[in-house]
C-alpha cells in the first residue's frame, strides 16, 4: 500500500484544476484525485472523502458540516480557494482536529461580472444573439444607463467598485445597508439612502452583501414589489440574501422588468428550476469569480498551502 498522502480536489468544474498550478512537488509524497462532477447526498460525498488525509474545496461548492466532517476520520486538512467559506463548519473542524487554510482571491473578477449582467440586461444582449442565430433582426429596446439611478445594497469592496463603474456610466448611484454612514457612503461614491426609498427610486437593485444570519432574507417580496415595473435586479453575491419564492412571484407577475441572477439557493441549478425557464430572467452558473487569474491563485496557493503542511 502507498503511504503517500492522499489529497482530493472537489468540484473542479472546467477540469482545470491541475492546469493552473504546477502540482509535480507533490508528486513525491502525495496522491492529487481530481474530481469534476458535483455530488449532493452526504452518503455519496462522505464515502467519496473518507480515504483522503486532504480535501480541497472550491468555495462553497460543496459544503462541509459537521454531520460529514464527523464522519471522515481521515481528514487532516482542508484547503479552502478564498478568504472566507461560510459552508465550512470550522468549530466542528477545529474540535475534530482538522486544520484550515484558506487561499487568496482575486478581487475584480466580481465587479467585473456584475458590470457584464446589468449591461447584458439592460440591453437584452443575450436575446439579441439568440435571435440573430433564429434569422431575427432587432426585436427588442435596450435600456439606458446614462441619467438612470442605480441601488447598491452593501457598498463594501465589491459595492464600491460598482459604484465606481456606475459613475463612468453617468449614473446617479445611492446605497444602503444596515451599517452605512453618510460618510461612508460617500467615500465610496453614493448617497446614503433609506433601503425603501433605494427600491423605489432605483432602476437597477444590485445586492452586495455578505451572508450571514443577519443578512440572509434581507430582501423579501414585500421588498421586491416596492420595485419600479421598469427596473432590474442584479444578485451576484448569494442567493439566500433575497426571498427566491418572491422573487419567482415578483418576476412572474411582471412587477420588475426582469433579473439577472448569478447566485441561487440550491446549486447547481436543479434542471426544472423556474429561474432556467423565466423569460425575464438572465441566469449563469455562478461564474463571478471564475476567471483565469482567479483559479491561478487559488490553486497555486492550493499547493503551496499543501506543501507547508508536509513539511516535518
Amino acid at each position: 500500500m502507498s503511504d503517500k498522502v492522499k489529497i482530493a480536489v472537489l468540484d473542479d468544474y472546467q477540469d482545470i484544476a491541475l492546469a493552473m498550478a504546477d502540482w509535480s512537488a507533490l508528486n513525491n509524497r502525495a496522491e492529487v484525485t481530481v474530481f469534476n462532477d458535483h455530488l449532493d447526498s452526504d452518503a455519496e460525498i462522505v464515502k467519496r472523502l473518507l480515504p483522503y488525509q486532504v480535501v480541497c474545496v472550491m468555495r462553497e461548492r460543496t459544503p462541509l458540516n459537521r454531520q460529514r466532517l464527523e464522519k471522515l476520520p481521515n481528514l487532516k486538512l482542508i484547503i479552502s480557494t478564498g478568504k472566507r467559506n461560510a459552508s465550512i463548519d470550522i468549530k466542528a473542524a477545529e474540535e475534530l482536529g482538522i486544520a484550515i487554510k484558506p487561499t487568496g482571491y482575486v478581487m475584480t473578477g466580481a465587479p467585473e461580472f456584475t458590470w457584464a449582467l446589468i449591461m447584458a440586461i439592460a440591453r437584452h444582449i443575450p436575446q439579441e444573439s439568440n435571435n440573430i442565430k433564429a434569422g431575427l433582426w432587432q426585436t427588442t429596446i435596450g435600456a439606458d444607463l446614462s441619467g438612470k439611478t442605480i441601488g447598491i445594497i452593501g457598498l463594501g469592496n465589491i459595492g464600491s467598485k460598482i459604484a465606481t463603474y456606475a459613475k463612468a456610466f453617468d449614473m446617479n448611484v445611492i446605497a444602503w445597508s444596515q451599517n452605512l454612514t453618510e460618510e461612508k457612503a460617500a467615500q465610496g461614491g453614493a448617497k446614503l439612502v433609506s433601503k425603501e426609498t433605494l427600491l423605489k427610486e432605483s432602476d437597477f437593485v444590485t445586492i452586495h452583501l455578505i451572508l450571514s444570519d443577519r443578512s440572509r432574507g434581507i430582501l423579501q417580496k414585500e421588498d421586491l414589489e416596492l420595485m419600479k415595473p421598469s427596473a432590474y435586479f442584479i444578485n451576484t453575491s448569494r442567493g439566500p440574501l433575497v426571498d427566491e419564492k418572491g422573487l419567482i412571484e415578483v418576476l412572474e407577475q411582471k412587477k420588475i422588468a426582469g433579473a439577472a441572477m448569478d447566485v441561487f439557493d440550491n446549486e447547481p441549478l436543479p434542471a426544472n428550476h423556474p429561474f432556467r425557464k423565466l423569460g425575464k430572467v438572465l441566469a449563469t452558473p455562478h461564474i463571478g469569480y471564475v476567471t483565469e487569474n482567479t483559479y491561478k491563485v487559488f490553486y497555486e496557493d492550493t499547493v503551496n498551502a499543501i506543501l507547508e503542511w508536509l513539511q516535518p
